[in-house]
């Protein structure tokens, strides 16, 4: 079987057939990509197969690759048809862990102020991955840490998030999230803000509670740094001339720094040296980036009903992400034009010509392989970490966020 390149491709394969992996003590930077290119394709394994016999195979290549052998040789089997696995298949390593995790949102979530109450029931009701607290646990699983104050510090990730949806969804203008009418939809917008500016203050009242200066600092600068990247984003809004580096500052401001602060705590409060905690900020701003951008692809390319939001709303909100971007540069010129205008003016009378446009130029391509580098990025940012079911899930989580319809 050929494997997979750091792309994270997901090709079907139906013929078995034999290699050689060779790994020496002491790998250079290719044997290392190398072993990326490896620990995806068992990732990818995993992902299509986590219930048959290829989890017991990925764990024999997980264990041989970890002791290192000078030359192991196995025979892959034929690859099953492409499933979806269920998130929360992939992440059961963490499911008892965030289960502490949901107790602490309900129980820190309560105020007196009726009202509070009420938008936050809503809010946890609609459910969501959580992404961003569930990279914090994995990665403090990974780095050996015992104790409980990653699940206060997990909730208060996520409160943080949840605080940016609600000001994103006024902003936007937005009605549906989740398969359901936004909050500012059913309560209005004056009490959306309020209660998204409640959850910023009780997830600060929470950290001082952590007593981490280190932490403290990490998440202030991450809040910081989103509310810049908003701005960002409002001032970007109906302009075609919006470059690809101007479109990837607003996400790696704006969602990936949220993701690059989770990890990062999970490696702070596991003790680990100043490298270690480079390359999990490193490994969750990538797979931040790579989110965000299939997030942008899949409005384009999904449903409603896989979304859990209006298709095309980048479209009519006059947001140049990237399909756009990358059509502006590459389309005909009355291509060019028709996308152009859509931004300028916002919209979606146009929806079927811009995607047909979007689609003939390679956009949809473009945009795809862009976030399959990001994602190649964070799992290449965490090969040195102590191998573990934790680290495998991790890496997992990069082909995830590929794989994802909503």
């Amino acid at each position: 079987m050929t494997l997979l390149s750091p792309a994270i491709c997901l090709r079907s394969q139906r013929t078995q057939r034999t290699r050689d992996y060779t790994k020496k003590p002491q790998a250079s930077q290719r044997l290392k990509r190398d072993w990326l290119s490896k620990a995806l394709s068992r990732a990818r394994h995993a992902t299509r197969a986590r219930q048959a016999t290829c989890l017991l195979y990925n764990f024999a290549v997980f264990v041989l690759h970890a002791i290192r052998k000078p030359t192991v040789r196995f025979s892959l089997p034929s690859e099953p048809a492409l499933t979806k696995m269920p998130a929360s298949v992939l992440l059961a390593p963490v499911a008892e862990d965030m289960h502490a995790v949901d107790a602490v949102i309900r129980r820190r979530l309560g105020s007196e102020v009726a009202l509070i109450n009420q938008i936050g029931e809503y809010i946890i009701s609609a459910g969501g991955k959580r992404l961003r607290p569930v990279i914090l646990l994995l990665m403090a699983n990974a780095l050996g840490y015992r104790g409980n104050h990653h699940y206060e510090l997990a909730a208060v990730v996520e409160f943080i998030h949840t605080a940016t949806l609600l000001h994103d969804d006024v902003v936007d203008e937005s009605e549906l999230r989740r398969g359901r009418q936004t909050a500012n939809a059913v309560f209005g917008n004056a009490a959306s803000v309020l209660v998204g500016d409640f959850l910023y203050s009780r997830a600060f009242q929470m950290m001082v509670q952590a007593d981490s200066m280190r932490v403290m600092q990490i998440l202030a600068d991450a809040t910081n740094v989103i509310s810049e990247g908003e701005v960002l984003q409002l001032l970007n809004m109906h302009d075609p001339d919006v470059t690809e580096e101007r479109y990837l500052q607003v996400i790696r401001y704006k969602t990936a720094k949220l993701f690059e602060a989770a990890a990062q705590i999970g490696a702070v409060l596991s003790g680990a040296d100043a490298a270690t905690e480079a390359a999990a900020a490193e490994y969750g701003r990538r797979i931040g980036t790579a989110f965000q951008i299939v997030d942008d692809l899949l409005d384009y390319t999904a449903t409603a009903d896989q979304m859990g939001k209006n298709a095309g709303d980048d479209l009519r909100e006059g947001k140049p992400t990237l399909p756009l971007i990358h059509l502006l540069s590459h389309g005909t010129e009355e291509q060019r034009a028709l996308a152009r205008q859509a931004i300028e003016q916002g919209g979606t009378e146009h929806f079927d010509a811009i995607f047909d446009a979007i689609q003939a130029s390679g956009a949809l391509e473009y945009t795809r392989k862009a976030a399959e580098r990001e994602a190649s990025a964070a799992a290449e940012a965490i090969i040195a970490l102590p191998p573990s079911q934790f680290r495998q899930t991790l890496i997992e989580l990069c082909a995830f966020s590929l794989q994802r319809q909503s």
